[in-house]
């Protein structure tokens, strides 16, 4: 599945609409947000993840959705089930962003 580019307006919906859910925060001027880029896309293409949306929110753009996920740093990965908030973390480090989707079970 591709990773859905989404921003304040929608945010809110696609996680309502959606089970489960993992997002990357990035902002444009982030090094490791565009070094994670590939990573973050291969792991929504994983076979393990289909029935994961994997969403792209630029968190200079989209202030709302950054204060509900809690962000402080960047890269930042957030996971929600059920349009709740389950964990975040920030991190460049693909194992750590592994563990955090597998809490959505």
């Amino acid at each position: 599945m591709a990773v859905e580019l989404v921003n304040d307006s929608n945010f809110s919906e696609i996680i309502k609409n959606n089970e489960k859910v993992v997002v990357k925060f990035f902002a444009n001027w982030c090094g490791s947000c565009r070094l994670f880029k590939p990573k973050f896309r291969r792991l929504s293409e994983h076979e393990n993840y289909a029935d994961v949306k994997f969403l792209d929110v630029n968190a200079e753009e989209s202030p709302e959705t950054r204060k509900l996920a809690g962000v402080q740093n960047l890269p930042f990965f957030a996971v929600f089930k059920n349009g709740e908030l389950v964990d975040g973390v920030p991190t460049s480090q693909e194992p750590a962003v592994v563990e955090l989707i597998e809490k959505l079970g």
